[in-house]
């Protein structure tokens, strides 16, 4: 096969999955404008955008994703660092423990979060704030995998050993070490992890569901259980909040390449 034939098969399968990614988004966008009949309108946006409870879900599922990635970063930033610098035997465990979120079911997850805290001693469920604190557990425990990789890739991409090394031998202490030296080198490392976990707790439905918390997917599944157009508007704004997680993640490592390229 010549190499202009490879190049056409590549554009063809490139241009097939572009069409099997963007052709549902579209015909859900162009759905999602028929709310008023034999006109094209953004009524159904309109709509949902209107809805006090579409606002209070968004702000609660927002304040939970902010929540949720500071506890991970808080837990999971020096875990990482002291397995890399005093025992890397331990990384292929934390390997196998990092993905168990997505072998167990999210379901199984939340009913040991029922069982095992709903009930004496702790009866967390009795209480909203209790509720809470369950949710945010179980959102750091699902979006664990993802933060724990971007610092992972981090971590491999600098010399943390050398690092910590000089800074120590200036007079650094450990907590120093980690916040002035180790993690302005990690900076786009834990913002890609944030930002893709952020995304996944915008979007979790069983959780909300489970524990009755007003959460943005348990409203967009309720939406849907009895509206036609309104959730085709929420799909799309979905849609739109992945995919600017996804933009700022590709525009802070492209300017931290770029950085690299010349030298800053």
């Amino acid at each position: 096969m010549t190499k202009q034939k490879k190049n056409a098969w590549a554009i063809f399968w490139a241009i097939l999955a572009m069409l099997y990614f963007f052709l549902p988004m579209l015909g859900t966008f162009i759905f999602s404008l028929r709310m008023k009949r034999g006109v094209l309108s953004f009524m159904a946006y309109q709509s949902v955008l209107a809805d006090s409870h579409f606002l209070e879900s968004f702000r609660y599922s927002a304040t939970m994703g902010i929540i949720t990635v500071t506890i991970s970063v808080l837990l999971l930033l020096p875990t990482v660092y002291w397995i890399y610098i005093k025992a890397p035997w331990m990384r292929a465990a934390m390997d196998i423990i990092t993905i168990l979120p997505f072998v167990v079911p999210v379901i199984v997850l939340v009913f040991g979060l029922i069982r095992t805290f709903g009930r004496p001693p702790f009866q967390l469920t009795l209480t909203a704030f209790g509720t809470d604190i369950l949710m945010t557990a179980g959102y750091v425990i699902i979006t664990m995998p993802y933060m724990y990789r971007a610092i992972d890739v981090g971590m491999r991409s600098v010399d943390v050993r050398t690092l910590t090394e000089a800074a120590q031998s200036l007079g650094s202490n450990w907590l120093q070490v980690l916040t002035q030296v180790i993690l302005p080198n990690l900076r786009i490392a834990v913002l890609s992890g944030a930002l893709i976990c952020f995304a996944t707790v915008m979007g979790e439905l069983i959780l909300g569901d489970f524990l009755v918390r007003p959460a943005l997917g348990s409203y967009m599944a309720g939406v849907g259980r009895s509206k036609a157009y309104e959730p085709a508007a929420l799909a799309i704004i979905s849609y739109g909040l992945t995919w600017l997680c996804l933009g700022l993640i590709q525009y802070f490592s492209r300017g931290r390449q770029d950085g690299q390229l010349t030298g800053r």
